[in-house]
């Protein structure tokens, strides 16, 4: 497909996307049709079948450890917190995936993929990568704050019994605003998470790159490819939570499923000789 605006969908016609050299880096950046995510998830299915087994053991980490994370919370009478954590898991699960990048990429390059190579992926640009976790972290963190504020002010005299806050999210006007304005922040916060990690962790391993460029040519990948990327972020959510149905069982497919995925479109969207 061409590079050139002038053949990209009409959405690009607008004055802020008139050149693509006020985007940083978009000589790196090809430009996808809205369907593409679908083949993604068709070669990302196809890496998960030849891992033999290898994705499914390096899910079932994150697996053991989210569902750690829950029963804690429960049992800590912090359970006005498990939805956050769950919205934080859709946002940040596909930076949990560089093990599957890694699988992908032997696979792509007909070698054996192993275990230990999954869990060392992070060696080849270790710098950037722990950049990456601790911006991860960060946000992580500042979303649980937000949270938990937010239902404080709502809720200045709720017990956190799990039954009377949801009695109080569902019933009450105070709950209803509560709601409304928690998916307008989590939207706003997903939707800035999606658009800087995108691309940005198969490129910090893929090339020894810097944290700064990685989210920038993410960030430009994502702008220029912004039909597409919709439909692939709906998937990413789809998916997710499918996997988080049924006690997180589902994560040790959905997950290695999103991460070969990622890898693909990485591939198909950022060039390689750039």
């Amino acid at each position: 497909m061409s590079d050139q605006v002038a053949q990209a969908p009409p959405f690009f016609a607008s004055p802020l996307f008139a050149s693509r050299s006020l985007l940083p880096f978009a000589d790196r950046v090809r430009q996808v049709p809205a369907n593409a995510p679908f083949r993604w998830l068709e070669a990302g299915w196809r890496d998960l079948r030849r891992s033999r087994g290898l994705s499914v053991a390096y899910a079932f980490l994150f697996v053991v450890g989210v569902f750690s994370l829950t029963a804690g919370l429960a049992a800590a009478d912090l359970a006005y917190l498990i939805v956050p954590v769950g919205v934080v898991f859709m946002l940040i699960g596909p930076a949990l995936t560089v093990g599957f990048y890694a699988i992908s990429r032997d696979i792509e390059a007909n070698r054996d993929p192993t275990l230990g190579s999954a869990y060392t992926a992070w060696r080849s640009n270790s710098g950037g990568l722990f950049g990456l976790g601790l911006t991860v972290l960060l946000f992580l963190v500042g979303w649980l704050i937000c949270a938990t504020l937010v239902f404080a002010l709502a809720f200045p005299d709720a017990g956190f019994n799990w039954q009377d806050e949801l009695a109080g999210t569902l019933l009450t006007a105070k709950g209803m605003s509560f709601l409304a304005f928690g998916t307008a922040a989590g939207t706003v916060l997903a939707t800035i998470a999606f658009v800087a990690g995108a691309f940005s962790l198969p490129l910090l391993l893929d090339r020894r790159e810097g944290l700064l460029e990685a989210l920038a040519t993410s960030a430009t990948a994502v702008v220029l490819n912004a039909r597409a990327m919709a439909v692939w972020a709906g998937l990413i959510v789809l998916l997710i939570a499918a996997g988080l149905a049924g006690w997180y069982i589902g994560l040790c497919v959905t997950l290695p499923l999103v991460g070969h995925a990622s890898w693909h479109a990485y591939r198909a969207v950022i060039r390689q000789d750039a």
